[in-house]
């Protein structure tokens, strides 16, 4: 499975992006994430969402004002960001899990996407 991401860019802090992330193949049966890694930083959780859409799981840096969704006959994940942020700044992957549910570990994920940049001004 192949995952293209796509809808960071530079905004100003308080303001909103909304990311997406493609599959080349259907990940119905499986959870799907967000995860982002800010320079000197390791890779974090951001959000994860169940197979179905139903369950939904967060970071606490990010609850209240980021929002994950999933659109399965299309293959795709997004990621609603409101009320960014400076600290919110990282390159922000999408991946697949393992398993069906809404996992928030790395390797609980078995493919990801090359990432896109999103930069919060201050």
């Amino acid at each position: 499975v192949q995952l293209q991401a796509s809808g960071g860019g530079l905004v100003q802090a308080g303001g909103s992006l909304r990311l997406s992330c493609a599959a080349s193949a259907s990940t119905f049966r499986y959870g799907m994430g967000w995860f982002r890694q800010a320079p000197g930083k390791e890779r974090e959780f951001v959000a994860a969402i169940s197979w179905s859409g139903d369950s939904t799981n967060y970071a606490d840096s990010v609850r209240g004002r980021f929002t994950i969704s999933r659109d399965n006959a299309k293959n795709t994940v997004y990621l609603q960001m409101n009320s960014l942020k400076p600290e919110d700044t990282a390159v922000y992957y999408c991946a697949v899990g393992r398993y069906g549910s809404a996992r928030s570990g790395e390797n609980e994920y078995d493919y990801w996407g090359q990432g896109t940049q999103v930069t919060v001004s201050s």
